[in-house]
């Protein structure tokens, strides 16, 4: 359907079982699960689907092994389960990924490695290979760029990687597949509220203006770091005061080429020299480096990365890999916001100890907020969310548990190949659509970094895309991968996407995007 046909669809008169604020992945996994029973769903999102936090992951579909240090066993039991269903379920966009922990002290191997047996076993059946205990030498030969001097061996273990941007927009369009109506760029503007209870919600079309009234039984706020923003609506509404429950913790990544590490094993250091956990994680075609946790206070839509962010980053990567890498070969600065959830007696100090567990509340007037958790159990937190709708008498119970075999779109039909996702970006991201892309004009104008004409037009015909952001940051990942390349691709894709839409396509917007994806903090960067 185009755009204007869903707002059409928006605008006819009835009840929805199910209104859903946000397009990331909390409120898209609740959309599908909801719509997987038959239940009548709209979501609106306010930009574009994945813009917050669920395009900005680390790029792991794992259970946790830092959470297995700190002993939330449960978390981890649920989180390897949903790695399995997810792999399966999206074999295009989610694949299994080996990790190795060089040891530079004796007592590492045998302390992490007993540990990552733990791990397995917790798995169980659903694990994706055994840890493997590593010579000197084997070690070298899965990470042949790490700093020989001082290896004692290594531990191997598996997790998995996916692509999270294409992930929601495979969430997205099977949800559509099965009923729900879903808007970007519709922002959610107030809740209704009638006796007391919440009984829908205004929306406005961000390209037209236009508003609309939205009814329906049940409001889910699913706004991932600003869920406090309509929390607090709802009780000014009822004249009562909403402590925030979010404390944000900022996410670093940086993106430099893959030959710092020319392997298809992912590098794991569990505790660096301040405790922090470090990745180099190989994702289509290029290496990121990362990740930091540091409180942050403000909600800014494109949060910058601090210096001191910057500098951990290089300098521990330059204490593993022989070949260090510098602010100039940094191809992109990517930052996410996590929503991590704030102990009512807590002040906003150090978010490392915060959970990572999601958390479902129900207000007194029915409005349910989730916030936390992570992307690995999007579909288990969509299962508690509508739970918790059937407990508070919201919805009628209606049987689930269908989206734990539920093929997403570009999965449910052959796949011709199975590229690793470690690979360049190219047409095997599309899966079983690889034939509709190549039956598109373009098929064979490459625009550069794996991107063809076709797949701008795919994007625009059924992918959401409205901008050249939505293009080269979420259809195509090229701004994470290398925001100058992805600058000089603007104008190419903005013309292909005004032929499809019509509507300004927001070059110079973009742009600008991108120049600060490449800008390097220094010294005068202060923490807001």
């Amino acid at each position: 359907m185009t755009r204007q046909q869903l707002f059409a669809r928006l605008a006819l008169p009835g009840q929805y079982d199910l209104a859903i604020i946000g397009g990331g992945a909390t409120g898209l996994g609740v959309a599908l699960d909801a719509a997987a029973r038959g239940l009548r769903v709209v979501l609106v999102e306010s930009h574009d689907f994945a813009k917050g936090t669920s395009s900005r992951a680390t790029k792991l579909v794992h259970g946790g092994v830092r959470y297995l240090a700190q002993g939330n066993i449960a978390l981890v039991r649920e989180a390897l389960h949903e790695r399995t269903t997810l792999l399966r379920n999206a074999p295009h966009l989610a694949q299994p990924l080996p990790f190795v922990m060089p040891s530079y002290k004796r007592w590492e191997t045998p302390f992490y490695g007993i540990g990552l047996k733990i791990y397995d076993a917790l798995a169980g059946k659903a694990g994706l290979g055994p840890t493997e205990f590593l010579s000197c030498r084997k070690t070298l030969s899965y990470l042949p760029t790490v700093h020989p001097q001082g290896l004692k061996g290594g531990v191997k273990y598996w997790d998995g990687q996916f692509d999270d941007a294409r992930l929601a927009l495979a969430l997205a369009r099977t949800a559509a597949t099965r009923g729900a109506l879903l808007l970007n760029y519709c922002a959610a503007t107030g809740l209704r509220h009638e006796g007391g209870k919440v009984v829908g919600l205004s929306c406005e079309d961000r390209e037209t203006g236009q508003s609309y009234q939205i009814q329906a039984r049940c409001v889910i706020n699913a706004t991932g770091v600003w869920v406090d923003e309509f929390r607090q609506k709802d009780g000014a509404a009822a004249g009562r005061a909403v402590q925030p429950m979010v404390a944000p913790s900022q996410g670093v990544h940086v993106v430099v080429e893959r030959d710092f590490l020319p392997a298809d094993h992912a590098l794991l250091v569990p505790k660096t020299a301040d405790g922090r956990v470090l990745f180099a994680v190989p994702w289509l075609g290029k290496l990121i480096l990362g990740t930091t946790d540091t409180p942050r206070q403000d909600l800014d839509r494109e949060p910058r990365a601090f210096k001191e962010e910057v500098d951990f980053i290089l300098r521990e990567s330059a204490r593993y890999l022989s070949r260090a890498p510098t602010r100039a070969d940094i191809k992109s600065i990517w930052v996410g916001l996590r929503p991590l959830v704030r102990p009512p007696d807590d002040e906003g100090g150090n978010t490392k100890g915060l959970s990572r567990e999601h958390t479902v509340l129900v207000s007194r007037s029915g409005l349910v907020t989730v916030t936390g958790g992570k992307w690995t159990t999007y579909r288990s937190m969509a299962e508690g969310v509508l739970e918790k709708c059937f407990e508070a008498s919201l919805l009628e119970r209606v049987n689930g548990g269908g989206t734990a075999h539920l093929r997403l779109v570009g999965s449910d039909g052959p796949i011709s190949g199975r590229p690793k996702i470690s690979d360049v970006p190219g047409l095997h991201s599309y899966g079983s659509e690889q034939h509709a892309v190549l039956s598109l004009p373009g098929a064979q104008r490459q625009l550069g970094g794996g991107l063809s004409e076709a797949m701008v037009r795919f994007a625009a015909r059924h992918e959401y895309a409205r901008t050249v952001e939505d293009v080269l940051a979420r259809r195509s990942r090229l701004l994470f991968l290398d925001a100058r390349l992805a600058a000089s691709l603007a104008s190419e894709v903005g013309a292909i996407l005004q032929q499809e839409t019509g509507v300004d396509p927001q070059i110079a917007a973009f742009s600008g995007l991108a120049r600060q994806y490449l800008d390097l903090p220094d010294l005068a960067a202060e923490r807001t």
